[in-house]
Parts: C-alpha cells; sequence; structure tokens
C-alpha cells in the first residue's frame, strides 16, 4: 500500500503539433482534398506530481505520494518538438520545460492509443468522445486511462493569417478548420466514472481558455486531482467537488478485490446469457479473444466488466482492450491475449488470421472458425441464467415512478445508487457462478504438501463437463487460483462457499471419507422418486447415538442438487459512508495545500469524534486516511500514531511498506520522540521484529504423479498423504507394514502403481453400481455401498453381499431383492466354517446376529478371509464408536477395511489376507485389550468430536470456549447457531456447529505460537491471548482476525469480564501477562483503561467476583484491589512445597466463603475459608491423579482434569473427576481421554466440553446432572 496512494498519476495533452497544423493549414489553401490527411499524434504537456514541495526541506523516501524519488525527465521544447519520446533527450536542454514524469510509464504507445482511430482536422466542430485504456506491464501491473477527444478551432498567428488574406491584393475568405485533442488521465486505480466526471468538468475551461493558457488551466487540474487520497478497503468513499458536479471515489470492498467504478450491467445489456458464458469460459480456458465495436468507450468497459465477472481468478495473459489501427499486427500474437479494435477490421482479423475468438459487442455474437468456444458445466450454467432473469438492469424502468429532479448532483447521486445495488447484484450472480464450477476442488486438495489432483477430479466431472474442465485445469488461471485454495486464503470465494453450503455438503466437509454415492445419490442419479427416501438430515442436535455424517462423501457431482445449492444469496449490501473533502485550494501554493492538509486532518478528527462508539469499521478507514494526510504534510509522528491504531480497529488495512518508508525517513529527532511515546515505541519494535522474522511464503503447486523409484516409510506416508487415499499417519505407517510385510521395508513403485490403481478402479466402479428402488427403500439416505462380494451361494438364496457404513444386507440374484443380513453393532460372532460339496470342503463364513436366531452362512470360497477379517473390524468399530461415543471410530474402521481390500487386491498372494491384517486396528485392539468403558462414563459421555480431522497427526486442545447462539434463526445465518471454539497448538483455531457438530471452520490462523485463552464478547467478538503477546480478536461474523492489541510485553495467560454497570457504561475486559502485568480494556473502545503490575512468579489467572480481582500465579494466589493494590495473598500449602509444584488452577465460591485451588504435580485438591488464607481447611485426595490441569463449576458440582502417571495409548490417562460442592466428596469418576485432560468448558451448564493433549486430541461432550 505504499505506493499509488492518490487518484492521479499523470495528465496527459495529446495533439498534432502547431507547426504541423501550420503546414497542413498552408496545403489546404492550395488544396481541398477529401478525405482530410491524418496527422501524427504528439505528446504536448504531461503533468504528474509533486506539483508542490515542502520549501528548503529534504524529504528522503517521502514525496507526494511516495513518488518524489521516482522520477526521470521527459523534455520538451514549447511550439518546437511536441512529440518527443520518453528519455530521447538530456535535461540539460531546457530548464523551464521540463515536466517530471512517473519512471514506470511508458508514453511512447500513448500518443497513438489517444487516438486510435487516427487523428484527422474537421471542417465542422465535432462532438466530443470519450473513451478508456488499460496499460499492463511486464509484471502484470496495470495502469488505467481515461480519454476525452475534443475540438479546437485553428489559430494560426496573425501576421501568417494576414498574409493569406491579402494575396494579389484582394481580400480572401478562408474556410475554418478544427484540430483534436486529446486529455489523457492516467491512474493506479481504475476510476473510469470518476475520471470520467473530473475531465467532463474540465472540457468545460478549456474551450473557453486561450490555447496559451492551455497548459496551465491542465497543470492546476492536475495538481487537484493530486490532493484527491484513495479511499481504503472498506465501507469508507470519498466525495470531492469538481465545479459544476461532485464526485465520488468508491472503495474497494475488501483488500483482495478490485475498485468497480463502471456500469457492470454492460454486457447483459448487449449480450445474451448463452452468449456471456461462452465469453466467460474462453476467458477462464485462456482462449485468444478479440472485441469490436464502432464506439472505442465500449471496448475497454465490456473487457473489464468480465474481468470482474471471473473473480477471484485473475486474468494472467496480455489485455489490450484497445488496439489503434498501427496496431494491429498485435493479434497475430501466439499467445492468450484479450484484446479490443474498432468494428471496421472485422473482416480483415477474421481473414488474417486463425484460432481467434471473434466478439462483436454492437451484434452481440460470438464467432470463431477454428477455435472451440467451450460450453460451461451444465448446471451452473443453468443456475447462472435463473439468476441473470431476476436482475432488473434498466435504469429508465426501475425510475419510472420517480420525479423529476432540480439538481444534478442529486440526480447523479439517485442513479449512482441504484447503479451501486445493481453491481452489488451482479457480482453475487457472477461470483455464485465461479463458486459452482470450482466448488469441489477442495475435495482433491492435499494442503500439508500442496498437492492437487486433477486427474480424480476430472473423473468426478460429468461427462458433457468434461471439456471444460481438460481446458481449464491446465490453465495459468487455474493455477493461480489453486494457489490461494491451497494457502487456505479467506477471500470472496471461500465465504460464498461456506455461506451456500447444504446440510449435506456442511457435514461432508466434517469427514475424511472414501467417495461412494449415497443412496439419495443414486436414487438422483437412476430417477427413482424422491418420496421413497423418507429420512432426512436433521439440522437439531443430532442423535449421538448414530453417525448421521459418518457416510457423506466427497463425491459431489452426482447430482445438480450437490454442484448447485438451491438457496438464495440474501447477502446484504455493505453499509456505505460517504467523507467529503474540503474544497481543493489553489493547489500549485505550498502554504495553500498546507492548509488545505491541516483542514482535511481537521475534519477527519471531527468524524473519528462524531462515530458512535463500537463502530470500529469507520473507524480504522479514517484512521487510515488521516495517518496518509499527516505523511504527507510531513507530521510523521502523528501519522504513526494514526496507523499504530490501526492494530485496534482493522489490522489489515494497515500499510507496512508504507510505514517502513515513513519511519525510514524520521529525523534523529523525531525518532527520540517515538521512542519516548509507548505505543509507538511498540510500533518500531514491531516493525523490526517482523522485519527479521519476514519469511518467504510457499505457493507452490504440485500434480500427484505415481513414484519412480522404491520408497522408504517417509517417502511412502508423504506419496499416500499426496494421493489423497488417507492423511493419517498412523493408518499409514500400518499400510506401510502391510505392503512390505516379510520384505524389504521399501515399496516398490510398480507395486505402489497396482495398489493405487486398484483403489481408483474400486472408487470408480461404485460410481456404476445400480441399486433397484426396492433394494434402496430399505437403506438411509446417507448409506453408501463400499464393498460388494461376488455372487455366491447363502442359506438366503444366491446373490451378492454388499457391506455399507452401517449393515450388510444381501442382494438377491434374479429378481433384485433385499436381505437384511446384520447391522455391525448387532453382531454377535463371526466365524469361518467348512461346508460340504460332494468331495469338496468349501469355506464358508457364518454370522451370528443378536436380532436373529438364524445364522446367516455364505460360501465366499477365496473371498471367505477377506470379508471374515472385514467384517470383524467393522464390528470392532462399531463397538468402539458406541462405547466411545466417538463416530470416527467407526469411519476409520471403514478406512481400514478398505484399504485391506486394496491389500489383498494388490498383493494377489496366499499370504495377502495376512498382511491385510495388520491394518486390522480395532479387531486386533479388542482381543488384545478389552476395553470396558464404566458404566458412570457411558452415561454421562454424550459425543465425541476430533478437531484434528484435517490434519496429519492428532493435535493437543490448549483452550476450549463455548458461545450461545439462537437456534430459531435460519441455518444460512451462522451467527444464529452456538458454536465450539477450538484452540490447537501453533495458533490454529477450529470452530465446530454446537447444534449439529459439523465443522463450520476448520483452520482461523491467528499467529504461530500457543493460545492460552478465550473469552467471547456479546456474540461478535472472540478475544484471544497468544504466547506471543498479542490479544487477537475475531470477528464471528467474517471468522477473521482483523484486530489486535499489542500492549502486553509477556505472554497473555487469562482474561476476566466485568459487564457493564449501567446502560451510560461499557463491559470492561482484564488481561494479564506472564510478566505479572494487568490491564484493563474498554471492550468497545479497545482503549486501555487502566494499567498496573503485580509482583509474583508467572502470573497465570484471573478472575473477577464482586468488584475484586483475584489474580493467580505459580507461587501464590492474590486478592487485588481494582486500582491493583495487593489485598490479600495465599501462597502454596507447605504440604506441597516440597514437591516443586505450582498452583495450576483455582476456583473462588463466595456464597460458600471459599477458594479451590489445584497443583500441577500433585493430585490434591486443598479448600481454603476466605476468612483465613493461612491454611486449607479442606484437602481432597484424587485417587491415580498426578496432576491437576483445570477445574470449574457446574451447577453445584466441580469438574477436575486431571492427568495420569503414564500418557500410554493403551491406559486411561486423562480422567476427570466430578465433585459435590457442598460435601467435598467425588460423585463421579470419567474415564475421559487417553492422554492428559487440558481444558474445560461449560454449555449452559448442560454440557461439559473437556479436550485433551495430543496423544489423543479428541473433545468429548458430556452431559451434566
Amino acid at each position: 500500500m505504499a505506493e499509488h496512494l492518490g487518484l492521479l498519476e499523470a495528465c496527459v495533452v495529446v495533439g498534432a503539433s502547431n507547426d504541423k497544423l501550420k503546414e497542413l493549414y498552408e496545403s489546404l489553401q492550395l488544396e481541398n482534398p477529401v478525405p482530410l490527411p491524418l496527422l501524427n499524434p504528439e505528446v504536448l504537456h504531461v503533468h504528474a506530481p509533486p506539483f508542490v514541495t515542502k520549501e528548503n526541506i529534504t524529504e528522503p523516501g517521502i514525496g507526494h505520494f511516495s513518488r518524489g524519488q521516482r522520477r526521470r525527465s521527459f523534455i520538451k521544447k514549447k511550439n518546437n518538438r511536441p512529440g518527443v519520446a520518453p528519455g530521447n533527450t538530456k535535461s540539460s536542454e531546457v530548464s523551464t520545460g521540463d515536466v517530471s514524469v512517473p519512471k514506470d510509464l511508458d508514453l511512447v504507445a500513448l500518443p497513438q492509443l489517444c487516438f486510435p482511430g487516427g487523428l484527422q482536422v474537421s471542417k465542422e466542430l465535432k462532438d466530443d468522445h470519450f473513451h478508456f485504456l488499460v496499460f499492463t506491464d511486464v509484471f502484470g501491473n496495470q495502469t488505467h486511462g481515461v480519454v476525452v477527444q475534443y475540438y479546437r478551432l485553428i489559430q494560426i498567428n496573425q501576421v501568417f493569417q494576414e498574409g493569406l488574406q491579402h494575396q494579389n491584393g484582394h481580400v480572401h475568405k478562408h474556410p475554418q478548420f478544427y484540430a483534436p485533442y486529446g486529455v489523457c488521465i492516467i491512474s493506479k486505480h481504475p476510476y473510469y466514472t470518476a475520471l470520467k466526471d473530473c475531465l467532463s468538468c474540465l472540457l468545460g475551461q478549456l474551450k473557453t481558455c486561450r490555447m496559451a493558457d492551455l497548459d496551465e488551466r491542465v497543470k492546476e487540474f492536475s495538481a487537484k486531482l493530486a490532493l484527491v487520497p484513495i479511499p481504503p478497503p472498506g465501507p469508507l468513499h470519498v466525495m470531492f467537488t469538481l465545479r459544476p458536479l461532485t464526485i465520488v471515489l468508491p472503495s474497494r470492498e475488501d483488500k483482495d478485490r478490485p475498485v468497480i467504478d463502471l456500469d457492470l450491467h454492460l454486457p447483459f445489456l448487449c449480450f445474451t446469457p448463452r452468449v456471456l458464458l461462452q465469453i466467460i469460459t474462453s476467458i477462464l480456458t485462456e482462449q485468444r479473444l478479440v472485441f469490436f465495436s464502432s464506439n472505442w468507450a465500449r471496448l475497454t468497459l465490456m473487457a473489464e466488466c468480465f474481468m470482474l465477472y471471473i473473480h477471484p481468478l485473475r486474468w494472467q495473459h496480455p489485455l489490450v482492450p484497445t488496439l489503434s489501427r498501427q496496431m494491429l499486427d498485435f493479434l497475430m500474437a501466439p499467445t492468450a491475449f484479450l484484446m479490443g479494435c474498432h468494428l471496421s477490421h472485422y473482416k480483415e482479423v477474421a481473414t488474417e488470421t486463425d484460432d481467434l475468438i471473434l466478439i462483436n459487442v454492437d451484434e452481440g455474437t460470438i464467432s470463431s472458425d477454428h477455435a472451440d468456444i467451450p460450453e460451461a458445466p451444465r448446471a451452473a450454467a443453468e443456475c447462472f441464467k435463473r439468476r441473470r432473469n431476476g436482475l432488473h438492469v434498466h435504469y429508465d424502468l426501475e425510475a419510472v415512478h420517480q420525479g423529476a429532479c432540480m439538481d444534478i448532483n442529486d440526480l447523479r447521486m439517485r442513479r449512482r445508487r441504484w447503479q451501486e445495488n445493481l453491481n452489488w447484484e451482479i457480482q453475487k450472480v457472477t461470483l455464485e457462478f465461479i463458486v459452482n464450477i470450482f466448488r469441489d476442488v477442495s475435495d482433491h486438495f492435499n494442503y500439508e504438501h500442496r498437492v492437487f489432483n486433477t486427474e480424480e477430479f476430472l473423473k468426478t466431472r460429468e461427462p458433457v463437463d468434461q471439456p471444460f474442465y481438460k481446458k481449464v485445469l491446465e490453465s495459468h488461471i487455474f493455477h493461480s487460483f489453486l494457489k490461494d485454495r491451497l494457502s487456505r486464503k479467506t477471500d470472496a470465494f471461500t465465504r460464498m462457499e461456506l455461506s451456500t453450503r447444504t446440510e449435506a455438503q456442511k457435514m461432508k466437509a466434517g469427514v475424511e471419507n472414501p467417495r461412494r454415492p449415497t443412496m439419495q445419490e443414486m436414487a438422483r442419479k437412476y430417477n427413482c422418486p424422491e418420496n421413497r427416501l423418507s429420512k432426512r438430515l436433521g439440522t437439531s442436535l443430532p442423535n449421538l447415538g448414530e453417525e448421521k455424517h459418518l457416510s457423506m462423501p466427497r463425491h459431489a457431482s452426482l447430482t445438480k442438487a450437490k454442484i448447485i445449492p438451491d438457496v438464495s444469496l440474501d447477502i446484504p449490501a455493505k453499509y456505505i459512508k460517504i467523507f467529503k473533502l474540503p474544497d481543493f485550494p489553489p493547489p500549485l501554493v505550498y502554504q495553500y495545500v498546507h492548509h488545505y492538509y491541516g483542514e482535511l486532518t481537521h475534519q477527519l478528527g471531527k468524524a473519528i469524534a462524531s462515530l458512535p462508539t463500537g463502530d470500529s469499521s469507520l473507524l480504522a478507514r479514517y484512521y487510515y486516511l488521516r495517518g496518509l494526510v499527516n505523511t504527507l504534510n510531513y507530521k510523521r509522528l502523528e501519522a504513526l500514531s494514526d496507523f499504530q491504531n490501526l492494530y485496534k480497529t482493522d489490522v489489515e488495512l494497515f500499510p507496512g511498506e508504507l510505514v517502513r518508508t515513513l519511519v525510514d525517513s524520521m529525523q534523529k529527532e523525531e525518532r527520540a520522540q517515538a521512542e519516548r511515546r509507548p505505543e509507538l515505541k511498540r510500533l518500531l519494535s514491531k516493525l523490526k521484529s517482523d522485519e527479521k522474522s519476514e519469511l518467504v511464503t510457499d505457493d507452490h503447486v504440485k500434480k500427484f504423479q505415481l513414484p519412480k523409484s522404491s520408497m522408504h516409510l517417509e517417502e511412502f506416508v508423504t506419496c499416500i498423504q499426496e494421493s489423497g487415499i488417507v492423511r493419517d499417519l498412523a493408518t499409514i505407517h500400518r499400510l506401510f507394514e502391510a505392503l512390505t510385510d516379510g520384505q524389504q521395508k521399501v515399496v516398490d513403485p510398480e507395486l505402489f502403481r497396482v495398489f493405487y490403481t486398484f483403489w481408483r478402479e474400486t472408487e470408480a466402479e461404485a460410481q456404476d453400481v445400480h441399486l433397484p428402488s426396492e433394494v434402496i427403500e430399505h437403506l438411509d439416505n446417507n448409506e453408501c455401498v463400499y464393498k460388494l462380494s461376488s455372487s455366491v451361494k447363502t442359506n438366503h438364496g444366491v446373490g451378492k453381499i454388499a457391506m455399507t457404513q452401517k449393515r450388510l444386507f444381501l442382494l438377491t440374484d434374479g429378481r433384485p431383492g433385499y436381505v437384511e443380513i446384520t447391522r455391525f453393532r448387532d453382531i454377535e460372532e463371526v466365524k469361518i466354517s467348512a461346508a460340504s460339496f460332494l468331495l469338496l470342503r468349501i469355506p464358508s463364513l457364518k454370522i451370528k446376529s443378536s436380532l436373529r436366531k438364524e445364522v446367516f452362512e455364505a460360501n465366499l470360497k477365496s473371498e471367505c478371509d477377506l470379508w471374515s477379517l472385514m467384517i470383524k473390524e467393522m464390528w470392532a468399530g462399531r463397538r468402539m464408536a458406541d462405547d466411545h461415543k466417538d463416530p470416527q471410530h467407526m469411519q476409520q474402521a471403514l478406512t481400514n477395511v478398505l484399504l485391506m481390500d486394496a491389500v489383498v487386491g494388490c498383493l494377489q498372494s496366499p499370504k495377502a489376507t495376512i498382511a491385510a491384517s495388520k491394518l486390522a486396528y480395532y479387531d486386533k485392539m479388542k482381543k488384545e485389550v478389552p476395553m470396558m468403558v464404566p458404566k458412570t462414563t457411558v452415561e454421562a459421555l454424550k459425543h465425541r468430536i476430533n478437531p484434528s480431522l484435517c490434519m496429519t497427526t492428532p493435535q493437543t486442545v490448549d483452550v476450549l470456549l463455548y458461545t450461545p447462539g439462537h437456534l430459531l434463526l435460519s441455518d444460512s445465518d451462522l451467527n444464529g447457531t452456538p458454536k465450539l471454539w477450538c484452540a490447537l497448538r501453533h495458533g490454529t483455531v477450529v470452530v465446530f456447529d454446537a447444534a449439529s457438530w459439523s465443522m463450520l471452520q476448520n483452520c482461523i490462523q491467528v499467529g504461530t505460537e500457543q493460545l492460552n485463552c478465550m473469552l467471547g464478547l456479546d456474540q461478535e467478538q472472540v478475544w484471544i491471548g497468544s504466547q506471543d503477546s498479542v490479544i487477537y480478536i475475531i470477528n464471528t461474523h467474517s471468522m477473521s482476525c482483523h484486530k489486535q492489541l499489542t500492549e502486553h510485553r509477556a505472554e497473555v495467560m487469562d482474561f476476566a469480564l466485568e459487564e457493564k454497570s449501567s446502560k451510560y457504561s461499557h463491559t470492561q475486559v482484564y488481561s494479564c501477562s506472564a510478566d505479572g502485568s494487568v490491564i484493563v480494556w474498554d471492550a468497545l473502545t479497545l482503549k486501555v483503561k487502566k494499567q498496573f503490575h503485580l509482583d509474583c512468579e508467572g502470573l497465570k489467572f484471573l478472575k473477577l467476583y464482586n468488584g475484586t480481582l483475584w489474580c493467580g500465579a505459580r507461587d501464590c494466589i492474590m486478592e487485588v484491589r481494582k486500582s491493583g493494590a495487593l489485598h490479600r495473598k495465599l501462597s502454596l500449602p507447605e504440604a506441597v512445597m516440597s514437591t516443586n509444584t505450582t498452583f495450576s488452577s483455582f476456583l473462588l465460591l463466595v456464597e460458600r466463603g471459599e477458594i479451590w485451588t489445584s497443583f500441577s504435580d500433585s493430585g490434591e485438591l486443598c479448600v481454603w475459608a476466605l476468612t483465613d488464607l493461612t491454611a486449607p481447611s479442606n484437602r481432597i485426595i484424587l485417587p491415580e491423579c498426578t496432576g491437576v490441569t483445570c477445574i470449574i463449576r457446574v451447577k453445584d458440582q466441580i469438574w477436575v482434569g486431571c492427568h495420569g502417571s503414564s500418557p500410554m495409548a493403551s491406559s486411561v490417562s486423562g480422567k476427570i473427576f466430578v465433585l459435590d460442592s457442598e460435601s467435598c466428596s467425588v460423585r463421579k469418576e470419567l474415564q475421559a481421554h487417553t492422554d492428559s485432560v487440558q481444558a474445560l468448558c461449560s454449555a449452559e451448564d448442560r454440557y461439559v466440553f473437556s479436550g485433551s493433549a495430543k496423544h489423543d486430541g479428541k473433545i468429548a461432550i458430556w452431559k451434566v446432572e
């Protein structure tokens, strides 16, 4: 953001030189050619900032809008050489005629582009004409231009004129001629409408001024535009007055979106929906496109509209929407491009070139002789057409009921508001189209290794859509898009993709399962009646006994409903505020400009003071603008202070590059003053540390490729994860053991190829499974068939055994029928026996169910061992899932079973089943360590969820936070749902919908260090304290972190909330850090209300009760007045001091007059009387507990999280004790986790959530009695 902060980059006047006009005028007296000859346009004047500078002061690095040092001279002798190319002269030739030009501005082609049809003198005065330009440099950076052509009477000097009139003693009246001139405003920002309005204001002056005054008028005009700052992204627009018009500069919606200052509906007026889609798909597939129109102004506007339609994808190739007649050879370029030229060249271009897609804007047609015009994906196209029909694109129809407007600016404002609303609607429609095309790409990502599996994604596309996707996947546009997706970028695409998910897609996002069609998809695929599928996915609290979300497959292309969610685009328009700049001063005098900046700063200060408390979004924009103006006015300390305030209002706006330049330009005295101001000292320190820690981000994208050499375990893990087969490390290790059974511990590339091919072919075959509607009726909507046997003989007839994630059933031969064998949870016994057939003994599989007396028997022959192994694993996984209320066990068992099948299929040896048995994790666990979950645990435990599901290994759950919601609100309103916030290691936050337990956000990144505490505020914010000493504030609406509090100097450890005491007061938040600092914050303004320091070792806890602050440290617990004065102190009891332990938590029961304390390395709780803190009044010993990690109060119960002596996977080391607060006795002992309990939190006293350390990494949900 350090560059191009002003509206004006340069203003250039183009036309024919006086010498050429004089020469032409003389020739026209001798002859009268028709048509009049064309002249070569030349650059006549160039004006670029800075126009004024501070007298006698050198300001290194800070010129006008940071461009003062990026200059080269463009020299022109007045009335002599009007068309000099940049860099062709020396600065010593003329001292008064030099003009400063931006270094990166190339004016060589500008004259031709200002007159793309040629410069021609006219015998009559013609109308003014505007058109628009786009310049792109070799790095892809764009500059934009708006050109106005107007005509002036050719005025030859008086002596020459008199000589012509009195030739041969006769007076001759010669015809008048008019010469065209072009004025081009160049800007780094695409403000086409605003700059067009500015030029319209200038024209009124130019037409009435003398030719000698033209340069001065244009210079003064340019200097005024240089005073206009560009508004930062967000809800603040900037308005200024150029007589007689009031002009508005709209801001970008966010930092990733471009400025939109044109009529986005213009293509909708020119093209049918089908042609619109063909143009968009041609752009996405990087064709060579040429726009044609008889009106030059339409070309650039059309091209820019289509660039906005494909956002957030970005065109990566040459973009030249306006080609002059001398530039037509550009169309011979072999690369992809988007260009535009006059309609008169249409036949010539169509005849001379091949493989071009020709778009006639005037007639609304698209054609190509040789290039294929790809069709858009069918379902996405149909949705786009429906949305297009709902748009109202004719202003006159919408305004027919309105009365006449007496003020031109009011009329313009009315039209602009209509256009802004329409632009917003069109953006939603086109963005939805892009989302519908690319919604499923994330299903084929491996984020850890940045891999996209192209082939597997293509297989999930409909056959009719394959040609489009094959071209798109090879494009530069899509490659750049993949980089952003693999970097988990949160942009407009991400937000719409999340907000338009169906319930099935929400469930699917929270699981990791092999792709299989569900019964619901199968029914739709084969046109089965929808009303036969009676069971539906619910949206309320789940039935925790059934893992309804387990079977949602990642494949989502079999039905239109999966690709195109049938949801409305009720995305509310943003609230917009307009800030009006003061009237422009005489812009070429430094004193006036300095006073103008002072007035602008004053008005921004008034706007800041008048804002309602808590409107941080607008406040941030005002701070940004004021910081920018202070920078331009050389008030560096004030500018730094304004930019520092962005951390508390919207850190996304922080202009890091500009601030670094500003700091580097500070004088020694200014730097010393900054060091004396605490907030600026922190800013300087942070800039220094950030500069040292800057890392080059890895944004590469890999395509999955089969290995070409043998792989050891490490390479095998990477290859399996990249392939997308499975992510979990432990499972991959077991797969490696299975594939290398009895061999050298390497996997041969040919073996891996066979295994991978078998896995993918099994997936593909599952898509073609056809179940009759009579069979589908017996299955749940979300069930998938994962394994189908060959046709076998059973005691229920001949048929195929089918396995879903819930049951086994027989698909009978002949007239297809359904015979249920058993659900996995109902199995009592699985064994292999031998059935007699003539003289043969055929292996037979017997399955006994608790719901049937008759044993099911099937002669599976060679498949018997594999089916026995798979069924036992599913049975064991089902029991584990039921006992531990953890549906992921069933999901993992299913993955194990499918891997077994692939191992046996690829090995093809007698020992293949033995090798596959290494994957039977749950069956082995059931045999070796029978895990009987205690009855008290089973009764209290409701459900388990895995926050590390999208990661390769389980992560420690450091902090948990529950935020209530409103279940009656619509499903599309994510803010209405209760949420569970989970902080994992390395600054990762995962968010669950606490109504359905689906994952809402799998990765909100806040720093890179461990997170220590979280606090929810008014369902609007979540405060997070980090080891890096920063408090991060997440907006619960956008699910992004835009605010940071940086006042702490050590790890932020805990928060305490003080509700407002009256309707006029504000909520206050107390935060503490490990160095003993306590800061009191105003929750609305984020200002520091108070700050004090406590003398203690490692401050860790903070609690506020009845106006008194209780602070817990490693060695003591203190009662502190709000002023920070120490009132009382509780020290470690002598009984535990010898164990070198510390306080791990404390709990205050004010109504009982007690304080409960726990210790990090002791299984003892101490209860103290508030009246006597010298010694505990009661001690509670917790059995088999080596230390307490956390303690909370729920109703009249005390819940205590502990860790055991040995965190082994086979033993329970994380327990929760539920104590009665009155009797101080243990009510329940819950076997919670296989690693220590790290976090506890309560959900409205109805449920308790517990999170564990990394060997377990799960979150358990417990019912409170």
